[in-house]
Formats: C-alpha cells, structure tokens, sequence
C-alpha cells in the first residue's frame, strides 16, 4: 500500500445512554429503556439493548416505540451524569494517546500509532481500554482497530455489544471489496439506494466503477468512495477538533402553521443558540435554517454572508429570512437555527513517523 498507514481505534460506547440510567437505577437493568421520548411530542434519544429487540431506535418517535414496545420506560436525559461519565472514560483514552479526536459523548478516535505505553499491538491496545473502561465505570464498549478512521469506525460496529474486530492491512482489500455498501460510513440510505438501482451492491461492485463514473452519477462524492475502497482515507485524528457549526433547535408541543408564530419561536432558538456561541467565541458566516414538518419531513435552507457575524439579531434576522423564502410545505413541528463556517479554523500538523504496525 503505497498510503499513510496508521493505527487507529474507534471506541464506541455501548447503548451509552441507556446503560448509564440502567447503572444509576438498577431497576432498570435487563428492561426495555428509553431516553427521551416520554413526552407528548418526544424522540427517543437511546435505546437499551433490551429495547432495540423490539425495534426500537433513537430519532423514532416516542408514540412509535410505545407500539413496537409496550413494556417501554421512558427516562429524562440527564445530560450532566452522562458528561461525567464521558470524562472518566476519556481519562482512560488519554493515558494511551494524546491524538484523541470525540466525535461524541460516547464514541471517539484514537491515533494508537506512536502510544505512551509503548505498545506495539494496537489490538492489545483496544483490549486493554475497553477492561479499563469497564472496571472503570461498570460499562461496556466496543472497538474497531485498523489502518485508518473509516475502516475502525465499520470494524466498532461488528461485534457489538462489548467485543471488537481488528482489520489488519493484509485484510484491508479483501475486507473493503466483501463489504456491503450499506455499512459504508458516509453511505445514508438514499445514496445506497441509489447505488442499490445502479447494481452497486458491494465494495467489489464499487471498485469496479471508474473515477468518471463515480463522479458522474454522485459528483463530488465519487472520489471519495474511489478512494475509500481502496483502503485510502488520510483524514488524520485530530485532537482538538472545532465543531462545524453551532446550533439550537426546538420540538413544539403542537405543531405551527402561521409564520408569526414560528417568529416568535426563532427568536427564543436565537437566544439559546447566542448563549452556546458565547462559549465557543465562535463568528461564522452561513446560517441555517432547520425545518421538520408535521410528517416528519426535514428541510434546511442557508445562507452564507460575505461576512462573519455573531451578533444574535443579525442572526435572527437571517433565519427570518430563511423563513419566508419560500412557502412552507405544511405544518411545522420542529425548528432549529444553527451557525458555520467559522473564523478561525486550525490543522493540525501531520505526523511523518511511521511504523513497523502489528495489529
């Protein structure tokens, strides 16, 4: 392979949310769980293992999941133990690696390639963490282990709950060209939809399309799944990683149909929006505009300015904008505003060394 080989773990925390609450509450444990979605209008934001039997998943209504699961209990998020915990766990990460990168509370990359163990497997590596994890916090995870951030994050998912897989560099072109485009990450259904009607069904069906085609048929993308079953993905785990936007959104208890209404509502996201910005020092120039409507249907209008702003009635005055740019479809059940394209972006220097890697 003639490409930056490097060791990286995806920890992926198990049913984070869910088994938080099922620790906290014994009660709890071995029952069908949810967060969020008690509410009239709620979305579940997790799910216990013992839920998803029944098919419940997080970003399905709460009206839904009672049906599929009538035994459900629904939880309130409790945001700050779920931080705390998240803080222990990343605690653990850094005592391997300063090249952390969190994607989320509960899921993060790790560049393993140079380590403050001196370990040289990063298999062992993953192993360790996720006992130290446990023993820890009394919670599971799982991990992926490979040559770059795409393939650890597909490997996190195979053995889950609290296993891992490893997917060393010989395995890497095999694995990619057997591998269902569905469990592509970066692949949304719509795109492996559309792959699906082309007669591409697997990495294999993938590779055997031209960079012309690709192109073709899902423009910018296509070099990026050229390149990806390939075993090439350079993107690098960056430890300080900024967030791409900045944003707040609302669930009405009933829907809206008149734009003063809505107004009203933008001007209350605005100020929620503002307090998270102050934190972040950010300044960004695109503002966007989210809408979910009554059936559930998502759309997002932007803008971007010749100019950076930050200032919450320049912002408001956008997302009104936004608003009347075109007729609403329906009744609208949710809105959100969020900020991007910030002012100070900063990357990170690569790292040249590379090793003799033993997964």
């Amino acid at each position: 392979m003639d490409f930056p080989i490097r060791k990286i773990v995806h920890i992926d925390m198990d049913a984070f949310y869910a088994s938080v609450e099922q620790l906290d509450n014994p009660a709890f444990r071995g029952t069908p769980i949810a967060v969020g979605g008690g509410s009239e209008r709620g979305v579940v934001a997790a799910a216990s293992y013992e839920a998803r039997k029944y098919g419940v998943r997080s970003a399905m209504s709460g009206r839904q999941a009672k049906k599929l699961c009538p035994e459900l209990i629904f939880v309130s998020s409790n945001g700050a133990r779920y931080r705390e915990v998240s803080e222990q766990i990343r605690e653990i990460f850094h005592e391997y690696t300063d090249l952390v990168e969190p994607l989320s509370l509960d899921e993060a990359y790790l560049d393993v390639t140079l380590n403050k163990k001196g370990m040289i497997s990063a298999t062992q590596i993953a192993e360790e963490i996720r006992q130290r994890i446990e023993h820890k916090t009394k919670l599971t995870a799982s991990a992926g282990i490979s040559i770059n951030k795409f393939l650890a994050k597909v490997a996190s998912d195979y053995n889950k709950p609290n296993g891992q897989k490893t997917i060393p560099p010989e395995e890497v072109l095999d694995f990619m060209e057997a591998l269902d485009v569905r469990k592509f990450h970066g692949i949304g259904k719509v795109t492996a939809d559309k792959m699906y009607r082309q007669g591409i069904y697997t990495g294999a069906d993938l590779k055997a399309r031209t960079l012309e085609d690709l192109t073709s048929s899902f423009g910018k993308s296509g070099q990026y799944y050229h390149n990806v079953v390939r075993g090439i993905h350079t993107s690098e785990v960056k430890p300080a990683r900024i967030a791409k936007s900045v944003g707040a959104e609302r669930t009405f208890t009933k829907n809206l149909s008149s734009e003063i209404y809505m107004e009203e509502r933008l001007e209350e996201i605005v100020k929620a929006l503002q307090k998270r910005m102050g934190k972040k020092k950010a300044a960004g120039k695109t503002v966007t505009l989210k809408i979910k409507y009554s059936d559930f249907v998502i759309q997002t209008r932007s803008k971007t300015l010749p100019f950076y702003i930050s200032d919450a009635s320049l912002i408001l005055e956008e997302a009104k904008k936004l608003l009347y740019q075109e007729t609403l479809q329906d009744s609208v059940r949710l809105l959100g505003i969020s900020l991007s394209n910030f002012k100070s972006e900063t990357k990170q220097q690569p790292i040249e060394e590379q090793l003799k890697l033993r997964f």
